[in-house]
């Protein structure tokens, strides 16, 4: 009878330590004015864009109902990519400024992962924080997360004053496996994160810009560190980080920014 060797032991125990987990790929992407200023062809450069992902959260729907009817023509082309999609759009957030209003979105491929009861949008601080986060709790092969995705106020507003409340929202949902996510129109070296980096929450990017210049300079094309995932690394295991420099796909970056003036970001999360 062969007996196991050192390395067939090995590849046992990692076998039995990924299938002891759920592993799940989210993206986060700020399309930048989304409604119905998108064309066709830029819709079906985003779908190709995202189709490898499970998850996806969309921050800049536009409020009105061009928005909504370009998440719809976006899952419509999805749909038509090998896997059936499913999506949810948020109500219009409740800034006192009419101006800047905006939705969000979900989008799931119904074959990997299951959402969990009712989206919604935060409404504990929506008098301190312009556009309230919209939250949603996903299932992946049995483990739950919830995604809180997020659009800050531009940097010249001081991000930091809505921030700065997100410490306390674990608090509120202390049965849930909270992600936040989105642009944050900050960077993830800021101390206003401490209080949860204390908690255990990490960044999946750091030192990483995801904003685009006007152009490039010196081949230098991103702007700023604003968009990041922020999980909390007790409950939840990160696997893999990246972003997509969809912008290399075109000849000008003013072509690139028809689609966003933000690369999408995305994590490969296993869940305990």
């Amino acid at each position: 009878m062969l007996q196991p060797t050192k390395n067939t032991l090995s590849l046992f125990v990692l076998v039995l330590s990924f299938t002891a987990y759920s592993q799940v790929t989210v993206c986060s992407w700020n399309l930048m004015n989304f409604g119905k200023s998108k064309s066709d062809t830029e819709l079906a450069f985003i779908a190709s864009t995202i189709n490898n992902y499970d998850i996806v959260t969309i921050q800049e729907v536009v409020a009105g109902n061009g928005g909504a009817k370009a998440v719809y023509r976006l899952v419509n082309i999805l749909n038509n990519k090998g896997f059936q999609w499913d999506y949810v759009i948020s109500d219009p957030t409740t800034s006192a400024n009419a101006s800047s209003r905006e939705r969000y979105a979900f989008l799931w491929k119904t074959s990997k992962v299951k959402k969990i009861g009712a989206s919604w949008l935060e409404q504990n601080y929506q008098e301190e924080i312009d556009r309230e986060p919209f939250m949603s709790t996903f299932e992946y092969k049995g483990k739950q997360f919830t995604i809180a995705s997020f659009h800050a106020v531009p940097k010249k507003k001081n991000p930091e004053s809505e921030i700065k409340y997100f410490k306390l929202l674990p608090a509120l949902y202390p049965t849930l496996h909270l992600v936040f996510m989105g642009d944050f129109n900050c960077g993830q070296s800021n101390t206003v994160f401490n209080p949860l980096k204390k908690m255990g929450y990490k960044s999946i990017l750091e030192n990483q810009k995801t904003s685009l210049r006007q152009k490039c300079i010196n081949n230098d094309c991103l702007a700023s560190e604003y968009d990041t995932m922020f999980y909390n690394s007790v409950k939840i295991n990160r696997q893999q980080s990246g972003f997509n420099p969809f912008y290399k796909s075109f000849a000008t970056l003013k072509e690139a920014r028809k689609i966003s003036d933000h690369i999408p970001i995305w994590s490969t999360f296993q869940l305990n």
